[in-house]
């Protein structure tokens, strides 16, 4: 199985299709790119710009650049010696638009009766044979069932709500559009009732994508051809498979994938929670959000939690946080709100006969307070969801949680365990496919956006209780790391991060001047609504670390965050004074008098901020794992969270800045060159020489500033990080903090520091001599062709030709 030794993520849609990816490829490959790594590209809903959304599995998406956008790009990562990685979509399919998806139009036609019926999670006797479609707005809904703007078309074969086009049953056409509709398969409904009456499965709590069967054999086989070709043809070389945790048996699913492509590179966007182990599966590992908390929290200055907590608790009043309370009860939240119907639907399961053994009759039914038991288990879940059957000690733990927060419940929830806690039924797999949606809706998209402390720490797969970790705790990680997933990937900015790395960089800065931070918040507050204080100090955090970002992008990150955060203002019931005061403050702060007192901060944090960005980005392109480049991240990834992280990509200037990267830095340095620079170095080293990233030995500084360092050794390849910058330098420097270097190889013609040229000896080394000029320093032996800018023999034809 051929591994990668780095992947450069390309968002692929109509305005810049696989063959606009397959244009760049050259310029991946100069920058030391081994994989390109495409976003979704089987046909998806008209104008999508993700491509999760898929509406047929059957090709590629024609507006994407189609079969021959594919070949073209396969063509050209052939010819550069790069592979490629695609993003598929296994757990759902696009329905916003019907008669664009093929398989969901002929089951609202025939019903349950389709031969394609079982192709998605559906329940029809809860639907009294019928499918509901909750896409009717307020004004078009009333009370009896009519809907307004319904119309039939001339052949009385389709149906249309507005642009929504339906069809018609066989043989049911005749009469008004109402009488018509009365007779289908389907029902539609106000767009609230998707809430607590949906009766599909669909992707979190989005009605527009329905959620597909892939544990049934021949609907795996179906979803798959396409798929299979890619891999019988050779056009590409590895999956990365989207939200595992939705499927039936993730486990089975891998070992079905893993047969289909002959045994290839497979990765998972499975989150894990802090101290959850990834199951053995079929899969390299993880795309990376584990190791971007890793590396955010050892840049972190724990010694500020507890000021920022103290500030944290005075904008709310007085009040302290309990994350753990915070996010039981928001995802309760969810789980009697958009997430009712799923809640409902194991009630269901749980009150079939067969799922209580001899403990209830049919007729006697489970307890009343089962739904409420149910929803209480899934609000204490501890991880997104356990795969029994291992990991019963995740419903055993809920449990517990659950009891102490309603003991009133415990008796109910303790005959819910053997039934929960049993693969063989149904409704143990529907839990724990339920509990991962109550998690992410829950977490990632409510309590992240209410909880303000220090806001680069609330990321995907992390913890924002765990403050910070050291550096023995990270390199027990990174040790762990190389002996059980090494070929995992490793992540610092995504499609889905909240916020880029850069964003969380100049956040990270906070810690180390928590009572700069406060002052500054206090000034800014003026302006701002007296509610909502501490989401305040969320957006301003995000103001701050997009800097300079335009009034237009931040007002729409406002927007998104606080109806996200779901407390005072909503999706639903947009409180439009609140945002109005939020968009007036962000106006104050980008333009008006307060921008003085922000980018005075940013001056204080600057020196503290560029060393964070080369930091974090070198412990990202070296540590056990392999890196991933999101779009545009070789240069300062200053996004917000989608649409945001989305936006094109001015690749002129990546072009510039890559340019300016082939020579090694000297004196005043520019931070943009200076990380293109890294990640040239890095990406090549990694490619040209993999052998030199085969071990993980940590290298301990010695000295007054020893606290300061975190270096590690790969197995030839040497990375030297600065951490807590701003602290450092307050102490006077580096003094005399050393680290002892491994002596080189006999014969290697000793260490060079790539970013700079240098040649540097082995043995006891100031740590002010290795990074006299940056804060950060990557080593190998001068021997290695690619150090400077020596010809690399290693690298593909196309890139030794260019040299």
């Amino acid at each position: 199985m051929r591994t990668p030794q780095s992947t450069y993520r390309l968002q692929i849609n109509e305005s810049f299709t696989l063959f606009d990816a397959a244009a760049r490829l050259e310029a991946l490959a100069d920058l030391g790119v081994d994989w390109v790594y495409l976003s979704p590209i089987l046909q998806a809903e008209p104008g999508s710009d993700h491509g999760y959304d898929v509406v047929s599995h059957a090709q590629v998406d024609p507006a994407r650049g189609g079969a021959e956008g594919l070949d073209a790009v396969a063509a050209e990562a052939r010819r550069l010696g790069m592979g490629v990685l695609v993003d598929i979509v296994p757990n759902h399919m696009g329905v916003a638009t019907p008669e664009m998806n093929r398989w969901w139009w002929e089951v609202l036609r025939e019903g349950p009766e389709s031969p394609l019926a079982d192709a998605f999670d559906i329940d029809w006797e809860a639907g009294g044979g019928r499918l509901l479609l909750p896409i009717v707005g307020d004004d078009d809904w009333s009370d009896d069932g009519t809907v307004a703007h319904l119309s039939l078309a001339n052949d009385r074969e389709s149906l249309s709500y507005w642009e929504t086009r339906l069809p018609v049953a066989p043989g049911t056409g005749e009469g008004t559009p109402q009488e018509v509709l009365e007779r289908q398969h389907y029902r539609l409904g106000h767009w609230k009732m998707g809430d607590d009456q949906l009766n599909y499965r669909r992707f979190f709590a989005v009605s527009s994508l329905a959620a597909v069967r892939v544990e049934l054999p021949e609907v795996f086989e179906a979803t798959h051809v396409e798929i299979e070709r890619w891999f019988d043809e050779r056009l590409v070389q590895g999956l990365r498979v989207d939200h595992p945790d939705g499927l039936r048996d993730p486990a089975g699913y891998l070992d079905d994938l893993d047969r289909l492509t002959g045994g290839a590179f497979v990765l998972v966007e499975k989150i894990l929670e802090p101290g959850e182990q990834l199951p053995r599966w079929a899969t390299a590992g993880t795309t990376g959000y584990d190791t971007l908390g890793a590396i955010d929290r050892v840049l972190t200055d724990g010694s500020a939690a507890a000021t920022l907590d103290a500030l944290d608790a005075r904008l709310r009043g007085g009040e302290s946080v309990d994350w753990s309370a915070m996010t039981r009860g928001t995802k309760r939240r969810i789980a009697d709100t958009i997430l009712r119907a799923e809640v409902l639907r194991l009630e269901r399961e749980v009150r079939a006969a067969d799922a209580w053994g001899d403990r209830y009759t049919e007729t006697q039914g489970a307890p009343a307070d089962t739904a409420d038991a149910l929803a209480e288990l899934l609000a204490s879940f501890p991880v997104y969801r356990s795969y029994l059957p291992e990991g019963r000690e995740h419903l055993g733990t809920a449990a517990e949680r659950a009891k102490a927060a309603r003991p009133d419940l415990a008796a109910t929830i303790d005959e819910l365990l053997p039934v929960l806690g049993n693969p063989r039924q149904p409704v143990a797999l529907r839990f724990q496919q339920t509990s991962g949606m109550v998690m992410a809706k829950g977490v990632e998209d409510t309590a992240f956006y209410r909880y303000s402390r220090l806001t680069s720490l609330n990321e995907v797969g992390g913890d924002p209780e765990v403050f910070s970790i050291e550096p023995a705790d990270f390199h027990a990680l990174m040790g762990s790391r190389q002996a059980e997933w090494p070929h995992a990937m490793n992540a610092l900015s995504t499609h889905d991060t909240k916020r880029g790395e850069d964003v969380r960089a100049r956040i990270t800065t906070i810690a180390e001047l928590p009572s700069t931070w406060e002052a500054l918040l206090d000034k800014l507050l003026i302006f701002a609504p007296m509610q909502g204080r501490a989401f305040v100090n969320l957006l301003l955090q995000a103001v701050v670390g997009a800097w300079p970002a335009s009034e237009e992008r931040l007002v729409a990150y406002m927007r998104k965050a606080a109806r996200e955060a779901d407390a005072h203002t909503h999706w639903t019931d947009p409180n439009t004074s609140f945002e109005s005061q939020l968009a007036e403050l962000v106006r104050n702060v980008v333009a008006g008098p307060a921008s003085r007192a922000v980018e005075a901060f940013l001056a204080e944090t600057e020196a503290g901020f560029r060393s964070n960005v080369l930091s974090a980005k070198l412990l990202n392109l070296t540590i056990p794992g392999f890196p991933d480049v999101y779009q545009g991240s070789e240069a300062l990834e200053r996004s917000l969270v989608d649409p945001d992280n989305r936006r094109p990509i001015d690749w002129g200037r990546m072009d510039a800045l890559r340019e300016q990267a082939r020579e090694p830095l000297s004196g005043e340095w520019e931070l943009e060159v200076a990380k293109t620079r890294l990640v040239r170095e890095a990406l090549r080293l990694r490619r040209e020489h993999p052998e030199r990233f085969g071990g993980y030995t940590p290298l301990l500084a010695h000295g007054d500033a020893a606290e300061h360092v975190l270096a590690y050794d790969r197995g030839g390849a040497i990375a030297i990080a600065t951490r807590l910058p701003i602290a450092l330098e307050a102490r006077g420097g580096w003094g005399e903090t050393s680290i002892r270097l491994p002596e080189p190889p006999e014969g290697s013609g000793g260490w060079r520091e790539l970013l700079t040229g240098r040649a540097i000896a082995g043995g006891e080394v100031p740590v002010g001599v290795l990074l006299s000029a940056l804060p950060v320093a990557l080593l190998t032996t001068s021997a290695d062709p690619s150090a400077g800018a020596g010809d690399a023999e290693g690298a593909p034809p196309a890139a030794r030709a260019r040299r």
